[in-house]
């Protein structure tokens, strides 16, 4: 587990060039762009901005090129923006994922610059800054809220100390916005064994989360070997399983 908690990189990452609150949208460290989605904002058309910087270590995540504050490859604001706004009238929606979006200062400006130009705004998070999601939520049209474990044993999953914390306060002011939002599960057997689902069920339950999104681990950029020795993820959500976690979320279902 890394010796540091979610406080403590976010102090990491405004000296690394997230800045001060208030920055303005140029300020946005954009580590990828996908133009056109149909499975990133629910029913709905709409592009993908990939933010720089996390900080959690998530051993399954997919996106490592987003884990630092900072890219070579960076895309300036600017330059998405006017690939948006050339896009009106054919897009629905905007989503910021990364990453971890609330990591930076600038995303409240860019969100209401996305705004600005017509579209509904999507946000992907791990709820990692539970400030910054407080500060942004009144922008935000729909949320897809990443649940990594079960309370007790998020750092896990994340390897960072007070992570489940954070993301539970997160959680907290989602529920209390109004915000449509859709929870999302990652499944690795390793990480997220059986009965960590089960209390995570029950979590979501004594909550009223009625759906969960379970999705089983995929290998595509995955860094870590162990990880992607595993076989046959997929029958870790069997039909046994699915059946008892729907005793506490109705509407849990595996996206394959």
């Amino acid at each position: 587990m890394l010796d540091v908690d979610s406080d403590t990189f976010g102090r990491a990452q405004v000296m690394q060039g997230a800045g001060e609150d208030g920055v303005g949208a140029d300020e946005l460290h954009v580590g990828g762009f996908v133009p056109f989605t149909t499975t990133d904002y629910p029913g709905a058309l709409a592009a993908v901005v990939f933010c720089q910087g996390c900080p959690w270590r998530c051993g399954y995540c997919h996106n490592p090129h987003l884990l630092p504050a900072r890219s070579r490859d960076e895309i300036a604001w600017p330059i998405v923006l006017g690939r948006l706004a050339l896009r009106r009238g054919l897009l629905d929606a905007v989503v910021f994922s990364g990453g971890e979006p609330t990591a930076q200062a600038a995303l409240s400006d860019a969100m209401r610059a996305v705004r600005n130009l017509g579209f509904a705004v999507g946000l992907h998070t791990g709820g990692a800054y539970p400030r910054r999601l407080e500060q942004v939520l009144p922008l935000v049209d729909w949320v897809g809220f990443d649940i990594k474990s079960a309370a007790g044993t998020y750092a896990v999953v994340t390897r960072v100390r007070g992570s489940g914390h954070a993301a539970r306060v997160s959680l907290d002011l989602l529920q209390g916005a109004g915000v449509p939002f859709e929870i999302r599960t990652t499944v690795h057997c390793a990480l997220t064994p059986r009965e960590s689902l089960r209390q995570v069920a029950h979590e979501l339950g004594e909550r009223g989360i009625t759906r969960w999104l379970l999705q089983p681990f995929r290998q595509t950029g995955c860094t870590s070997a162990a990880l992607s020795a595993v076989v046959s993820p997929d029958a870790h959500i069997d039909a046994a399983l699915l059946a008892q976690l729907r005793c506490f979320v109705p509407d849990a279902v595996v996206r394959n």
